[in-house]
């Protein structure tokens, strides 16, 4: 099954793709936000649902309604670093229903939870710009070609001036200048 109303076609294989990279990356801050608000079991739940997509099942209301809820949780965390975590949940969820428009804005919903990941480690460090690198580098390491496959399709992150937005440029910057991405077929046996 594909998804083409727009102008390229994504498989529901490269959807999945994409949402389990989201789901890795918010899955490592998600902690942060049930330190802060253990009572909150909203950013969880879009990982859960996300991970349902990720394993299989085909894409429900449960990604867009637990991603909206994870996106109201990060409006009301206390701080900054426990917003960012229920923010990269959310966009976890989310990730099924990525369009196939040649938008920029379209590559938040690839490359937002890495980058939020990243500023929650610096900012759980004490504001290391180092640690938000390292973090950056693992992001990058962890997408798989097709991944780096699928963000080749839009148009660059848009700068930002928020430290997020520019997190997010540097990661989308080290997949898509990296090698070339390597399509399963191109792989050996």
């Amino acid at each position: 099954m594909t998804t083409g109303r727009g102008d390229f076609t994504l498989t529901m294989d490269e959807l999945r793709a994409v949402a389990r990279y989201v789901v890795e990356c918010a899955e490592d801050v998600l902690p942060v936000f049930e330190d802060a608000v253990p009572d909150d079991p909203r950013p969880r739940a879009a990982l859960d649902a996300a991970r349902v997509f990720v394993d299989g099942a085909p894409r429900s209301q449960a990604q867009r309604v637990t991603s909206l809820d994870a996106h109201r949780a990060a409006k009301e965390a206390p701080t900054e670093a426990a917003r960012l975590a229920a923010r990269a949940a959310g966009d976890a969820a989310s990730a099924a229903y990525l369009h196939p428009i040649s938008k920029a804005t379209q590559v938040g919903h690839i490359l937002r939870a890495a980058a939020c990941a990243a500023r929650v480690g610096e900012l759980t460090a004490g504001e290391d710009p180092a640690v938000a690198t390292a973090l950056i580098e693992r992001a990058r390491d962890r997408a798989t070609p097709v991944v780096v496959d699928v963000l080749r399709r839009y148009p660059r992150a848009p700068v930002g001036r928020q430290r997020v937005a520019r997190l997010m440029v540097d990661l989308d910057a080290a997949l898509r200048d990296s090698a070339p991405a390597v399509s399963r077929s191109d792989e050996g046996p």
